[in-house]
Order: structure tokens, then sequence, then C-alpha cells
């Protein structure tokens, strides 16, 4: 399972936009590895600087010089909706004369495809094949002339997940959909604006917290200050792996310290699925909380038996067969004195296809633990995600196709325990109606196709796309 995508956008005249952006995309380089980018506007044009790569492989300080201006928007990408090819990064710019636009987007528009096709009835031209561009196109086709109708029109429009920044010349929008499948918030730094997909990048700048961006909500952001355009919504669907995976523990989401809420996970798993053992790992990162949680509650030692490589970025790099053979090995390094003789409850955030926990158990056993408990933080997930997460399809979601029993079998575990729904939103702490649960249930928020392909707009534009060299 992949992360989400990143944004941030700052209004700050006078400081460095730039580089602060730089250093938010940096704390949010967890939520995507593919590609970053900054486009800043000084008040009469917007330009960007944006390629493949990690946030520290894409900037220099000769681009960020050139990056000046008062506001800024960034972007991590990791591709739940078009391919990952250097005309899908972002952020992208899109109009001309006084409608040109900057926009960085995380979430799916899951009715895209119709949208895309209506825009280009009407002559409109794509330079990427995202979901991003549609939404910047149908903004730009409003009737209205404000700035904020226009985006209000593209909501009434849009259907799906969409946490967003959108510059003008002058001014910064930040856009939540009216579900708020995707986390947004609101920041202060020396009397300015920031927002960001997590809180946590906040602290990396040292700005200060403020709040969240409600669901449905419109904040504009200028020099002149700052304005809130609400709708009522009756309905919100928060995506609960931002508890369980996404988000980075040092993040705020809807008042709850993802910390805490993960230690919370632990200690239902530990009610749940009691184990004699002797000691308990977290797998690292994600599960580090919920297996200390779990030892809390169950009163057995908690241990760090496996060494997570934390420089495991992307690489250009293909290993050898012999390396690639090793597979999880690049990831994880068994403690043995930690594992030998030992009866191992092994806590990790979730079993999505079933591909790498076999490996994990297979390299404790390997070190000497002589049982393993798999203890699961998600309850089983058996169906996909069509709001921005790149998950699988349900054929190859092993939760889907086997038995609880079946899949013990097949990771090869002692003994196997997921936190139930109910255990998993009484450690979040807030009511179910909240969240998003569709991986579980299959009871989506809003209608879906159930086969729907991140690569379909790719087909489409490969036909509508203007080459670069037009562009």
């Amino acid at each position: 399972m992949h992360e989400a995508c990143g944004v941030f956008g700052v209004c700050a005249p006078k400081e460095d936009i730039a580089r602060l952006t730089y250093f938010a995309l940096f704390a949010l380089q967890h939520r995507g590895q593919e590609s970053a980018g900054i486009a800043t506007t000084d008040g009469k044009k917007i330009q960007v600087y944006a390629k493949m790569g990690l946030v520290s492989h894409v900037f220099t300080e000769e681009a960020l010089s050139r990056l000046t201006g008062n506001i800024a928007i960034g972007h991590n990408r990791y591709s739940t909706r078009g391919s990952s090819r250097s005309y899908n990064v972002q952020p992208i710019i899109v109009g001309s004369g006084a409608d040109t636009i900057g926009i960085a987007h995380n979430g799916n528009i899951t009715n895209a495809e119709a949208l895309y096709k209506e825009l280009c009835d009407q002559g409109y031209n794509f330079h990427t094949s995202t979901d991003t561009e549609v939404i910047a196109n149908i903004i730009l086709s409003s009737p209205q002339k404000d700035w904020v109708d226009r985006i209000r029109y593209a909501m009434g429009r849009l259907q799906g997940a969409y946490s967003m920044v959108v510059m003008t010349k002058d001014t910064l929008y930040a856009i939540r959909d009216p579900l708020g499948v995707r986390p947004l918030c609101l920041g202060a730094i020396n009397g300015n604006r920031v927002v960001s997909s997590e809180s946590c990048a906040l602290d990396h700048i040292g700005a200060e917290f403020i709040r969240d961006i409600e669901p449905g909500e419109v904040v504009t952001i200028n020099p002149d200050g700052v304005k809130s355009y609400r709708e009522e919504t009756t309905r919100h669907a928060a995506c609960i792996f931002e508890y369980i995976y996404f988000s980075r523990p040092d993040s705020i989401i809807n008042g709850q310290l993802i910390h805490t809420v993960r230690h919370n996970m632990g200690i239902g798993l530990a009610e749940e699925h009691p184990v004699d053992a002797d000691v308990v790992i977290g797998v690292p990162d994600s599960a580090t909380a919920a297996g200390f949680g779990y030892a809390l509650r169950s009163g057995i030692p908690a241990s760090e038996g496996l060494i997570k490589n934390r420089y495991m970025g992307r690489t250009f790099i293909e290993p050898d067969q012999r390396i690639r053979d090793l597979g999880v090995r690049l990831k994880f390094n068994p403690l043995h004195s930690v594992l030998e003789g030992k009866r191992v409850v092994l806590v990790d955030d979730s079993i999505v296809r079933g591909t790498t926990t076999p490996k994990v158990i297979k390299l404790l056993r390997k070190a000497g633990a002589k049982e393993v408990h798999m203890r699961v933080c998600a309850p089983p997930i058996r169906y996909p995600c069509f709001f921005g997460v790149d998950m699988a399809t349900r054929w190859e979601l092993i939760a889907a196709q086997k038995t609880i029993p079946q899949i013990r079998d097949f990771i090869g575990a002692d003994s196997l325990g997921y936190l139930s729904i109910e255990g998993l939103i009484k450690a979040v702490g807030l009511p179910r109606d909240k969240f998003c649960l569709a991986c579980f249930t299959g009871e989506y928020p809003m209608p879906v196709q159930l086969e729907m392909d991140k690569l379909a707009l790719e087909t489409a534009a490969s036909v509508n796309r203007v080459p670069a060299k037009q562009r």
C-alpha cells in the first residue's frame, strides 16, 4: 500500500517562501516519493520547478533561488491517477493570462474520465494524464468570474477526494472536499499563513498549528488577510488509514495525535487477542507505537527485534539477482539475541496483498524465534480504495480471497489476530460516522466504479495531450 500525496502552501511576503516550502515538503516526503515540485508567484506571473525524484534530489540552491515571490505551493507525488511520468509532476500551471492558476492535489477524482471527455469536447487541451488537470480546467470552465465561486462550481462537479492548494497570481486557496477524505490543516508563521497536508510539516518550519481545514471549506489567503467560506456538509468520510499508516506519528488530525491513536490500537489488540509470549515487536516504523501499546496492556516486554534501514528511498540502481532474492532483508535486519528461542508477538499496521508479511515472519524464524503471533492494527482489508490510495484490486487483496485461518497459514504465523472495526474506532476516539471504512466493509461514501484503472486517462490523454514543445 502506498501513501497519498502531500501538499503545502504559504503566503508570506518578505519570507523565503521557496525554502519554507522545500523544508515542508521534506517533512511530507513519506506521502509521496515519485516527484516533487514548487510553484511561486510574485503577483505578476506564476513559475514552477518540478521533477521526478525525492525532494532532496529535485531541488538545488540555484533552483530555489529562482523561485521568488509572495505565495508558493508545493507537492510530493505518489501516483494514484496517471502514470509516474515526468509530464505528470506537480504543481501544474493551467490556463493563460488572467485565467492562469497553479494547482497541487492530494486525492482521487472518481468521475475524472467523464469530466475529461466533456472538457475535450469543449476544446480544452491537456498536457498531463492526471485528474489534477481535470480539476483545474473544471475551475477555469466555470461561468462565474469570482475565483471562490469558480472553485465552488468545480466542487459541485467533482466526485471523490481532493485536498488541494490552488494559486492565482495574488491569492492562495486551500480546498478540502465535502467528505474530508484527505487531511489538510492551517498554520501560522511570523504572522503569515500556511496550509499543509499534515501538521508535522508546520513543526519543521517553525509554524504554529491553528486548526484543521473543515470538509467542504475553501480558505483564501493573500497579503490582505484570510477568509473562510464554508458550506454545511451532511456526511464526513475521513480516511481511517491516515491514522493507521499514512500520517506521521507526530501529526495531529481532528485533534488526535497519531502516535497516541496507534498506541491505543496496540492496547485494543492486546485486549481482543491476548497470547502467551516472551516479547512484543512492532514492525518499524508505522507499528512501533502499537507494539508498545500491546506490551503495556499485555504485560509482555517490548523490544526492538527488527532494525529498519531508514535510507530505503527510491533508487534507480537495480539490485543484482542475489541481492533481489534477499527481498525484505534490504529493509529489515533482525536482532538474533532478542529473538533467539522467544515466543514473539509481531504487531503490524496492516496486511494488504500478503506478500511482505510471510517474508518478515520467515526472517524472524530464521533469527531464532520459536513462535510468531501476528497482530494487525487494521481489520481485514477486503475492498479496494478509490479515493487516493493505490492499494490493490479486490482480487489482489488477501483478505478478500482467504479466511483468517487461511491467511494465518499462508503467512506462516502461529496465530493471527486483527483489530476489530469497533476496537479501531475506540482507539481513534472519534465517532464512527466521521470515517470512510469502505476498505473493510465495502460501503463506500459515494457511488464508485468498482474496477477503476489509475491509468484510464493515460490512453485518452495520449490522443489529446499537447506535446511539451507546444506549451
